[in-house]
């Protein structure tokens, strides 16, 4: 056995991407005990930093240790019984996960869809809404294997309307892409850190409403062994799963500390950094520079003479879908970009496997360099490979972009 050596990656696939310097400090620093003064500390201060991350008074805001679907799952099975109605409106891979999930905690789940590369209009969530009546709507915000991002600002009145928990799993857009947790009225939030808010993925920050909050109490359970005479269990159905039971992990977050878990300390550090880094660059700025980046690479991919995917007014800030050009190994272009360049960009699931790749510029790599060394990098590949293009148009449609922004 050797000691870690991973090739010095330049990640600009969909995510995961390469970490803050900071972020990665964070999670090399020394462990302390959970229930340790400083560690309890570090806890508040990770719900108040998300709370301004989410944009979001919600006291109950807090950290799920585990990936991105682990904060998934912990929303859907503590607020789903089974028979419950469930609404997903499905517009991409991550849309199906949502209705499995909520499948396996026993939801009768309903789904409407358009296809890939589309979104949905608010007239058609009302109406799905309507003829529905679910006790909850979950839905994506962005979907990275379609880049399309979902408006959102208008189906929270909607929800309240109808008295419909409003959830949503932001992981491939917060941080780039706008997202107003209270303002756009959302009971329910999940994200991962791995794509804008440029950390591992490994810590899912979660916020819930007091909507939400009061009708999971309703299903309180108290293990046993922890368990006092002052301890009362809900009157409603326990939650299916231990791990992911919201009631005793806010048990745990809150003043009693009662154990639950053991928590992912380094992984609370580095769920801390990532917080603390978005928030000293400011939220708007944040976004507006993946804004900045996405557009360079967006007119750079242009510049290869290379098809854009989907509905471009509704993509992402942070990837971009292209086409594989006709004639092209796609699989090899990947493999040149990472075996030669060090740089990794992302094929696609399903219905557009093999004919599109992803490309991010998110996090720590929405930079300039980034995009320039991937669009040269690839420019010689797709060249090479008998692409046809003008050498040189890529970089030059990037640098217009950049060159509008300092004006």
């Amino acid at each position: 056995m050797t000691l870690l050596a991973p090739p010095p990656r330049l990640l600009m696939g969909p995510g995961p991407i390469n970490c803050y310097p900071r972020v990665l400090n964070a999670m090399s620093t020394q462990l302390i005990g959970q229930y340790d003064p400083v560690m309890t500390q570090y806890m508040n201060e990770v719900m108040t930093l998300y709370r301004q991350v989410f944009l979001t008074q919600n006291h109950a805001t807090l950290l799920i240790d585990g990936t991105s679907r682990a904060g998934i799952e912990a929303v859907l099975v503590s607020c789903i019984e089974p028979g419950d109605k469930v609404l997903v409106p499905i517009f991409g891979r991550f849309g199906h996960l949502l209705a499995e999930i909520a499948e396996r905690a026993g939801a009768k789940v309903h789904r409407i869809e358009v296809p890939w590369g589309q979104v949905f209009e608010p007239e058609q969530i009302e109406q799905a809404i309507k003829s529905v009546r679910p006790k909850v709507l979950a839905m994506v915000q962005g979907d990275t294997s379609t880049t399309m991002l979902q408006p959102l600002e208008h189906l929270g009145a909607l929800c309240e309307k109808y008295n419909v928990l409003f959830y949503s799993d932001a992981t491939a857009s917060i941080g780039g892409n706008p997202f107003k947790t209270d303002e756009w009225k959302l009971d329910a939030v999940s994200v991962g850190l791995q794509k804008c808010l440029g950390g591992p993925s490994g810590s899912a920050p979660i916020t819930l409403s007091d909507k939400y909050v009061e009708i999971v109490r309703k299903r309180h359970h108290v293990e046993a062994g922890i368990r006092t005479t002052e301890h009362e269990h809900g009157m409603g159905s326990r939650i299916q799963s231990n791990y992911f039971d919201i009631p005793m992990i806010l048990d745990y977050w809150s003043e009693e500390r009662l154990n639950h878990h053991t928590e992912a300390t380094s992984m609370l550090y580095c769920a801390r950094e990532c917080a603390i880094q978005i928030l000293e660059e400011g939220i708007e700025a944040s976004i507006h520079r993946h804004q900045l980046h996405g557009n360079a690479m967006l007119a750079g991919v242009e510049g290869l003479n290379l098809k854009v995917f989907g509905d471009v007014k509704n993509k992402m800030t942070n990837v971009v879908g292209v086409y594989i050009p006709e004639g092209i190994d796609g699989e090899q272009i990947r493999h040149t970009m990472l075996h030669d360049f060090n740089i990794e960009i992302g094929t696609s699931f399903g219905p557009l496997h093999g004919k599109i790749w992803r490309i991010g510029t998110m996090g720590y790599n929405a930079r300039k360099d980034a995009v320039l060394h991937t669009l040269q990098a690839l420019e010689n590949t797709l060249r090479r490979s008998g692409h046809v293009l003008n050498p040189g148009d890529a970089t030059d449609c990037a640098y217009q972009v950049y060159a509008k922004e300092e004006v």
